[in-house]
């Protein structure tokens, strides 16, 4: 191989490794994740952001931030506020539950033009929060273009155990998705042995159904994601096309210490 050809080897296969090192997601990540009588509200950041290596990225304002509970939709837009995560641009915001009920936080990103892979990028993203010990509808669809359903309770659970969703694209499920799954290493407490320990990968089955055994305690995000059947322009103006992904973040408690 000549000295052209190996430098050329060699820069594809460094653009490869840091492809693979660099998962994003979009995150909505509260305070409180689960809501009691004693913890009534919390704060809700969202970021576009790496959430193992935490490496974040500017993220402008989104197209639209909701909250779906009891069957309505309210529109949170106009309650984010600018904040900072990873260093970086994000939003933040605070809410206050009144009644029981599973609270599905949907956020939809302005497109975010990534020059590396040459496409728009649109990370639907949700957060499912219970309050006041309301169990019935985490399992119920948003109507997201692109979105994970889980087929598992997504709160109220234990590190070490499996968490169980299925991939829809426009209400259909994806056989065969792939799923990127990451932890929010929050403080960058954790270093991973390899670039392929950053993002867990997994393959759904012919009903789009995937299941993951979480081994940390902590927030887990899952990203399928698909290319859309339309395009956006790039800021040169040339059509490209756009990853539309379905992102859910669930959050696994430590087992309690055994009593004396």
């Amino acid at each position: 191989m000549n000295r052209i050809a190996t430098t050329g080897f060699i820069a594809a296969l460094l653009c490869c490794t840091a492809g693979q090192a660099l998962g994003h997601f979009g995150m909505i990540i509260p305070e409180q994740s689960i809501i009691t009588q004693e913890q009534k509200s919390t704060s809700l950041t969202l970021s576009f952001s790496h959430p193992f290596e935490n490496i974040g990225m500017d993220f402008v304002q989104p197209k639209q931030f909701t909250v779906t509970a009891n069957g309505k939709t309210s529109d949170l837009l106009s309650t984010l506020q600018p904040a900072s995560v990873m260093g970086h641009q994000a939003w933040k915001c605070n809410y206050a539950f009144t009644r029981p009920g599973i609270y599905q936080f949907v956020m939809e990103p302005t497109p975010y033009w990534e020059a590396a892979e040459d496409l728009s990028i649109i990370h639907y993203t949700k957060t499912i929060i219970p309050a006041f010990g309301d169990d019935e509808g985490w399992d119920l669809p948003v109507g997201l273009p692109t979105e994970i359903i889980a087929l598992q309770r997504p709160f109220g659970n234990y590190a070490g155990n499996s968490f169980t969703g299925q991939v829809l694209l426009k209400g259909t499920p994806v056989a065969g998705a792939e799923v990127e799954v990451e932890f929010y290493n929050e403080g960058n407490k954790l270093r991973a042995p390899s670039d392929y320990h950053i993002t867990q990968v997994i393959k759904a089955d012919g009903n789009g159904i995937f299941t993951f055994a979480c081994p940390l305690a902590g927030w887990w995000g899952f990203a399928a994601l698909n290319e859309a059947d339309y395009t956006i322009k790039d800021p040169e103006g040339n059509e490209k096309a756009v990853e539309i992904g379905a992102v859910l973040w669930i959050y696994l408690d430590k087992l309690p210490e055994p009593q004396k």
